[in-house]
């Protein structure tokens, strides 16, 4: 299946696994990296951090606006094989004003984890997607976890994806990606349920952070009540914290595209991933299936504490 955004969470770690290295620092600019590619329409690399860019606080516009130019049945199956590099993606953002000031406040934006994927090719000579298989996938051993870049297909067996583009209106079916913003940084990847639950449970026992870079990566800001997450959610460096009705909370990065939602979850002590693979058109309807997810996830790992061990 396809996981989305929660492809962040693998960048993101990658990214401190870097500065746990020395190799860079989260407060550096975007432009000591990346000279010159965040400017444009009051966009200032120079002011921007790499902490900014992993937890939506730089106020970078997004560019998905600008590559979905028709949300229909129509407009996916004919712009769905166009690609663009990474470059492009960022070029597309830099044609509008920022949301506000670098570190002012807090607005989800693809293009920031486009720029991460830059930044790590920067800093090591290698793809985004080639550091993570060398550092998470393959020392983890998860087999069916994919960096496809831009080939559109899901290896057999896989999930079927359909997207009502309009309320009450046909299901479309999307198993094939939208490469437009479906072959990047911010939302690549392929996985299973089983190997997600492996990858956070790892996250979360210090398998694959230091201590002092999984303390920064749980350093979280307050996210909106309007961006639709449970309430109570808020975001660390490419990971989510979202609150439990049991007590304590849980960490996690959902993801979605057309005609599919990844939710994974991890306590520290149980993990589990729900993947949906319809999308309705009405939003109301929408937030209602979310809503019934997080339900889901509380109710899972809620009553995995209450579960006596043999």
């Amino acid at each position: 299946m396809r996981i989305g955004s929660t492809t962040k969470t693998f960048v993101a770690t990658v990214l401190l696994q870097l500065a746990g290295e020395g190799r860079l620092s989260l407060e550096d600019p975007v432009d000591r990296w990346l000279p010159g590619v965040v400017d444009g329409q009051g966009n200032d690399g120079r002011r921007i951090t790499l902490r900014q860019l992993l937890q939506h606080t730089s106020g970078l516009p997004d560019y998905i606006s600008d590559v979905v130019p028709d949300l229909s049945t129509v407009g996916y199956r004919k712009n769905r094989r166009t690609t663009h590099s990474s470059e492009e993606r960022v070029a597309f953002a830099m044609r509008h004003p920022p949301s506000f000031e670098p570190g002012a406040g807090w607005e989800y934006s693809n293009t920031n984890y486009i720029l991460v994927g830059m930044v790590i090719k920067a800093v090591t000579g290698h793809s985004w997607a080639q550091e993570v298989q060398s550092r998470i996938v393959r020392p983890l051993r998860l087999a069916h976890t994919l960096t496809p870049g831009n080939r559109p297909f899901l290896p057999r067996p896989h999930a079927r994806d359909y997207q009502q583009f309009e309320p009450g209106g046909a299901m479309t079916d999307t198993t094939i990606a939208y490469l437009p913003f479906d072959g990047d940084a911010d939302g690549s990847m392929i996985s299973t349920a089983e190997d997600t639950n492996r990858f956070f449970t790892a996250l979360a026992a210090g398998e694959l952070l230091a201590p002092a870079q999984l303390a920064e990566m749980r350093r979280t800001v307050e996210v909106p009540a309007d961006h639709g997450a449970p309430p109570g959610t808020r975001y660390g460096l490419g990971l989510e914290w979202t609150p439990l009705s049991c007590g304590g909370g849980y960490w996690g990065h959902s993801g979605n595209g057309f005609g599919y939602t990844a939710w994974p979850a991890s306590d520290g002590r149980s993990a589990v991933t729900v993947s949906l693979h319809s999308r309705p058109g009405d939003g109301n309807t929408e937030a209602r299936q979310l809503r019934d997810v997080a339900t889901l996830v509380d109710h899972a790992l809620c009553s995995s504490r209450d579960e006596v061990t043999p």
